[in-house]
C-alpha cells in the first residue's frame, strides 16, 4: 500500500490538474461563444452569394468556366482543416480517420491524390504517413479573419482552374452544438449544384453576367472554405471545452478515490499505533 506521504502528494498534484482543466473549459467556453457567433454570421453572406450565383448561372445555361466543367479525375485535391494543439477529444482524430480512410478507399498510388492542410495536427498526421501536402498553414488564430485563409483558399482554387487537380474534396469538424461536432465531408469543386431553386431576387449585372459570374465563381468557392474553417473553429472550441470538462470531472473522481485511500491508510496507521501501545502497556504488567 502506498504510504500517507505518496497520497497526500497524489491528491494534491491532482487538485492543481483540477485548477488548470477548468480554467481552460472557462477558456474554450468563451472562445467557443465567440467562434458560434462568427461562423452563424458568416451564414447570411454564403448564401446571399451562393443565390447570385444560381441566380446567373440559372439564367445562362450555356456558361462556361472550369470550376462548372466534371472532367476525368486524375488527381483529387484534399482540403482538411483541423486544430494547432490537442486536448480537443476526438476533434482531430475523427476528421483525420474519415480522411485517411477515404483516401485508402479510393487511391492506389500517392500521385492520383495531394493534401491541402489547415492546422498542425493534420499536416503532421499526413507528414508521418507520407501523404503528400501540396499546401498548409499552420497558426491560424481562434477568431480567424478572411485574410488569413484568403491565400491559401485562392491559390487551392487556382489549383483547380489549372487543371493541378479534378476534383476537391474539404474535410472539416461542422459545429452542431457545444456537446456535438459532426464530421463533415463535401466535394467543392467542381460546382455542380447551381440549378436556381425557388424564388429568387432579380439582378442587374454590370458589365454583363458571365464576367460577374468568372469573378464571382471562385469568391463563392473561397467563401465556402472560409465558412468551413469559421464552422471548424467553433466545432474545435467546444470540443476542447467538453474534454476539459471531462477531466475536470475525473479529477474529482480521483480525488475523492484517493481522499478515501488517504483516510483508510491514516485510519490503519492511528489503530496500529494504539495496538503498538496497548501491547507496549502489557508487557509492563
Amino acid at each position: 500500500m502506498a504510504s500517507l506521504r505518496d497520497i497526500k502528494g497524489r491528491i494534491d498534484s491532482t487538485k492543481k490538474t483540477k485548477q488548470i482543466t477548468k480554467a481552460m473549459e472557462m477558456v474554450s467556453a468563451s472562445k467557443m461563444s465567440k467562434a458560434e457567433l462568427n461562423a452563424k454570421s458568416f451564414v447570411p453572406y454564403g448564401e446571399k452569394i451562393q443565390e447570385v450565383v444560381k441566380s446567373i448561372a440559372a439564367n445562362n445555361p450555356d456558361a462556361s468556366h472550369p470550376m462548372l466543367e466534371k472532367r476525368e479525375v486524375k488527381k483529387t485535391g484534399y482540403f482538411v482543416i483541423t486544430s494547432d494543439r490537442g486536448l480537443a477529444g476526438a476533434y482531430n482524430s475523427s476528421v483525420l480517420r474519415n480522411l485517411y480512410q477515404t483516401i485508402q478507399k479510393n487511391h492506389q498510388s500517392t500521385d492520383e491524390y495531394t493534401v491541402i492542410a489547415v492546422g498542425r495536427m493534420g499536416y503532421d498526421f499526413c507528414r508521418k504517413r507520407g501523404m503528400p501536402v501540396a499546401k498548409s498553414i499552420l497558426g491560424i488564430a481562434d477568431q480567424p479573419n478572411f485574410s488569413e485563409i484568403k491565400e491559401l483558399a485562392s491559390e487551392t482554387v487556382q489549383m483547380y482552374i489549372d487543371g493541378e487537380i479534378d476534383e476537391l474534396n474539404i474535410f472539416y469538424n461542422h459545429y452542431v452544438s457545444a456537446i456535438s461536432q459532426q464530421v463533415t465531408t463535401t466535394k467543392l469543386l467542381p460546382i455542380t449544384d447551381l440549378k436556381a431553386t425557388g424564388s429568387t431576387s432579380e439582378y442587374e449585372y454590370e458589365p454583363n453576367q458571365e464576367q460577374i459570374l468568372n469573378v464571382l465563381l471562385p469568391q463563392y468557392a473561397e467563401a465556402l472554405i472560409y465558412g468551413a474553417l469559421l464552422d471548424g473553429k467553433a466545432s474545435e472550441h467546444a470540443a476542447r471545452m467538453t474534454a476539459m470538462r471531462s477531466a475536470t470531472d475525473n479529477a474529482d473522481e480521483l480525488i475523492g478515490d484517493l481522499t478515501l485511500s488517504y483516510n483508510r491508510a491514516r485510519q490503519a496507521a492511528i489503530t496500529q499505533e494504539i495496538t503498538e501501545i496497548i501491547g507496549g502497556v502489557a508487557a509492563l504488567e
